[in-house]
Order: structure tokens, then sequence, then C-alpha cells
């Protein structure tokens, strides 16, 4: 009854904001769009553009749907810009639940009373969003701490509309022209992962600690420390971190803070997870993002809400790299034999073709001032490009692309002058020529060597297994063309016999017509030698 009445509300909701009209008029389907047009929740006015409508409908379904509108934002592979930045500027505010069952969570996961717990326990939430909700305290030694603990009975609503946004994902993909190109199958299934992921405060205390260790001397980015004794899955921890929010720029101006240095370090921050340690934070909107001011001249970021964060494989950072500097060179035959050989567009792609596509969409971009030019949004128009040509959806990619586009976002408005590409292009350059020196070389060679000792003693018996193994298949080879020739003969002897009878039956019907036999008698003798010549080169041959 719940999901009847939760379905309900959609359609309410779909029909108030005319939902039915985002998708432009070639792709909507000509049987389902006029039932659409009859939900009886579509009487009235509704003003506001497509995206408007759109971002209001999802803040009015709740947390679940705001944070997959949220999601959605950063598919611009997918959507239109309008929408896509409509849908960005959706915020997961959410009321705080009562702080009597938040503290009675808390007791039940750690096992003890808050007040032998801590020193001091704030019972007024820090901050409140759809999946969790916030405490400050203080541990006994005295140190300034931050409490979040998971919502009750979150997990069951968000399975629930989870499966609601499934089948509207299946409906979309079946039944509207456009359904297949944007799949909307693989966005949920993309999201559910993510959302499910986000209940799970032990991998976001994981996630932290290694984002912290990859970056401990703290100079460019402090990641809070995780207090792993007071943190479970439904309850994490950290340290209390003091900054000013980064959308700020008020507060960081008063404090003369260098904000050229600041946008600057955003991308080297950003380049340095992706291709030093292949473990990047994925979710750097503005909310999860404050600067040390201590030093105005040499300021930090403090990141926080390590929930989702991405990696590449050492084959994915390779081609990326050098994907990335090709563009730079624009040098577009490399970057569509790069995507080629990588696998992210099929092997039978013309690389001349693609090369061509890739050209009409960076050139014009080119041609405007370098500081106008973003660089995340050249990246989108690449995959849009590429989805042309069949390039399979990365998920690591989008994630990258999401980020990107934050970064460089975060860092034109703290510093409107900020060039991507300077600080960007020597980063990449060094870092592939330190990945391919000979030092570099030798280092992944000591690393691998352990692995091949292991496997060395075992050598000797795998050649002999693929020798018998060769041997076995030289057998059946062998097996298999005898038989080949047997049914050939066969095949052969049979097409004789056939030939011989129509022989037979052609000469027993000439011999019995009178004018055939009369005829036949009457031959010379190169007749009947130039017969026997033609019946011997139409009599069917065994090939072997």
């Amino acid at each position: 009854m719940s999901s009847l009445l939760r379905s309900i509300e959609i359609m309410r909701v779909a029909g108030r904001y005319r939902l039915d009209e985002l998708l432009p008029e070639q792709a909507r389907h000509r049987v389902i769009s006029p039932l659409l047009r009859l939900n009886p929740w579509r009487i009235g006015s509704c003003e506001g553009t497509r995206g408007e409508r759109l971002r209001r409908a999802l803040e009015e379904l709740g947390p679940v749907f705001i944070k997959f509108g949220q999601m959605l934002s950063t598919r611009r592979d997918l959507l239109p810009t309008d929408i896509a930045d409509e849908l960005a500027l959706l915020q997961d505010q959410v009321p705080p639940f009562d702080s009597q069952i938040a503290v009675d969570l808390i007791e039940t996961a750690l096992g003890g009373n808050v007040s032998m717990l801590f020193e001091r326990f704030d019972r007024e939430p820090l901050a409140s969003a759809s999946v969790a909700q916030v405490h400050s305290a203080r541990t006994r030694d005295g140190r300034e701490v931050v409490v979040k603990v998971i919502r009750p009975d979150i997990e069951p609503v968000i399975r629930k509309d989870m499966a609601l946004l499934a089948m509207i994902a299946r409906f979309i993909e079946r039944w509207l022209k456009d359904g297949q190109r944007l799949r909307p199958v693989e966005v949920v299934r993309d999201y559910r992962h993510t959302i499910l992921d986000e209940l799970d405060l032990g991998r976001e205390a994981a996630n932290a600690s290694q984002l912290r260790r990859n970056f401990a001397d703290g100079a460019l980015v402090y990641v809070p420390e995780v207090f792993w004794d007071y943190s479970r899955r439904n309850v994490m921890v950290m340290e209390r971190i003091y900054g000013i929010p980064v959308t700020d720029i008020d507060a960081l101006r008063a404090k003369e803070v260098d904000l050229k240095v600041l946008g600057e370090r955003g991308v080297e921050i950003f380049f340095t997870q992706v291709f030093r340690d292949s473990f990047f934070h994925a979710d750097m909107h503005p909310g999860n993002i404050f600067v040390d001011a201590s030093d105005p001249r040499d300021p930090r970021y403090i990141a926080i809400d390590c929930a989702i964060i991405g990696s590449l494989s050492e084959a994915d950072q390779y081609y990326l790299a050098r994907n990335l500097l090709a563009i730079f060179r624009r040098d577009y035959h490399e970057v569509a034999q790069l995507h080629v050989e990588c696998g992210w567009v099929p092997p039978d792609t013309r690389v001349q073709d693609f090369e061509s596509a890739m050209r009409a969409v960076c050139e014009p971009v080119f041609e405007r001032p370098i500081a106008e030019i973003s660089f995340g949004q050249l990246l989108v128009y690449l995959f849009q490009t590429a989805a042309r040509f069949d390039m399979q959806v990365q998920p690591s990619l989008v994630l990258l692309q999401k980020t990107l586009l934050n970064i460089e976002g975060l860092g034109r408005q703290l510093y409107p002058q900020l060039n991507l590409w300077d600080t960007a292009m020597p980063f990449l350059e060094k870092w592939v020529n330190e990945r391919y020196s000979p030092q570099s070389m030798i280092k992944r060679l000591q690393q691998h060597a352990p692995t091949w000792l292991e496997q060395l003693p075992q050598l000797p018996e795998a050649l002999m297994e693929n020798l018998q193994s060769q041997r076995g298949d030289q057998k059946r080879n062998a097996q298999l063309l005898v038989a080949e020739r047997e049914n050939r003969r066969k095949s052969h002897t049979r097409a004789r016999r056939r030939y011989l009878a129509a022989m037979v039956c052609v000469l027993a019907a000439s011999a019995a017509l009178p004018p055939v036999r009369q005829m036949l008698e009457q031959a010379p003798p190169v007749s009947w030698l130039l017969l026997a010549v033609a019946a011997g080169l139409a009599w069917p041959s065994q090939s072997v």
C-alpha cells in the first residue's frame, strides 16, 4: 500500500510540474505522451523553465530524489546544459530528527552512555542532511570532535524509493524515443550503489583515513582525523575542523587570503589525487570544502565527507594523461587513436571520422581567450562526441568529469583569471616523463619481482601443461581433418553416382526416341570423342 501511495504522489508531482514536457518533441512517444497529458494533476498553470520545474519537483519528492538530482547534474554527457545547471542548485537540507533518537543510536552503537563516552555532547545538531546528522562533542582527553549518525530507518525508505526510480527508468528506456541513448537504467543503478555506500560510515571513515595518509604533510589539503575507537557502521567520530567556507569570498578577502594561490592549489590537489594517488575525493562541492586561513599567504584546503571516492586503473591513468596532453597540443589524431587503443570506443571505429568530430568540437573552443576556456566543459563535450561513436560509459571517468567541473568552477570563483591549462600541462608532462623514466621502470620491476619469483618454480609445470594442451589440440585437429576428408569423399561418391545415373537416363531416353537414335547412329567418330572428353571434364573430382 505504501508503494502505491508513493507512486500516486510521484504522479501528482510529475503532473503538477509538467515533467512530461521536459523531453523535446521529437523524443516523445506518439502513444505514451498523449496519455501522460491526461494526468489529472496537470490542471492549472505551472510557470518556470523546464530546469526549474524539474528541480522544484525533485525538492518536493524528498531527499532521495534530491540527491538523485544532484548526481544527475554531473551527467552533462546526457543532459542539456540548462537542466544540468538548474539541478546543480539542489540543496540537500532536511529538518533534523529527534536528538534523543540520535543519542540512543550512538549509545547502542558504541556500547555506553554519551555522558561516559564524551566529556561534552551537544544534543543540538550541528548540521542535518538526508542521510545523516552531525553533533559536536569533546572527548575525555579534551579533543573537539563531531559525531555523525545515520538517520534511523533510512535504508528501507531509500530502497523503496530506489525501486520506484528503477521502475521509472525502465519505463523511460522502453517507451521514450531517446530512452536508450539516455541510459536511465544504468544511471539509476550507479546512483543506487552510491547512496547505499553513503549509509556505511565505516567505508567513509576508511576513505578519510586513506586520503589523510596520502596528504600526510598537510601542505595542500588537510583531512580531519578519524577516531576509530568511536566509529561504527552507523556512527563516525572525527576531529572537528574550523575553517572558512570556500564560497565565503568576503571572509577570505577580509583575512587577505591569496586567492590566486588558493585557486591554483585546488587544481594541483585534483591532479595529484588522480595521477599520483589514483584515489580522489569525488564529492568536492563547496559544502565539503573549507579554507584554513591561519597563514593568508600560504592557505590550505580542508576536505570533509569522503563518502564518494573515485579511482583509475594504471591503464586509464596513462591514456587519460596522454589524451589531455594531446588536447592541449590540439593533436586530434592522437586523441582519436588513444580512444581506440584503450578501448573507450569500439576497435572498428574509423580514426579519421573520430578525429574530424573531435576537431569540430575543440577548434571553436580554442579560438576563445585561454582564461575563458572551461577545461571541464571541454571534457564534457569530448565525452558527448565520443558517445556518438558508441563510447561505453566509464563510471570512474564520470566521477572524474564531475570532480574536475567542481574544482574548476571553485577555482574560477576564487580567482576568475585562473588558467587551468598552465597549471595542469606542466604537471601532466612531468608525470608522464617520471612514469616512464628508467628509475620508474626499475621501481615497477622491483614491485613485480616477488610475484614473478613466486611463480617461477611453477613455470616448468605450466610449460608442460601448455605443451600437452597443444598436443591435445593437434590431435583433435588431426581427427577433425580425417573426419572432414571422409565426409568429402562420401560426398564426391554420391555426386558421381548421381552424375552417372543422370547420364544413363539421358542415353536411355535418347535411345527410346527414333529421331534421336537415328541422329546418334549417323554421328561421326569425332563427335563421340568430344562427347567423351566433355563427360570426363564434367565428372566430379575428389579434392583433398
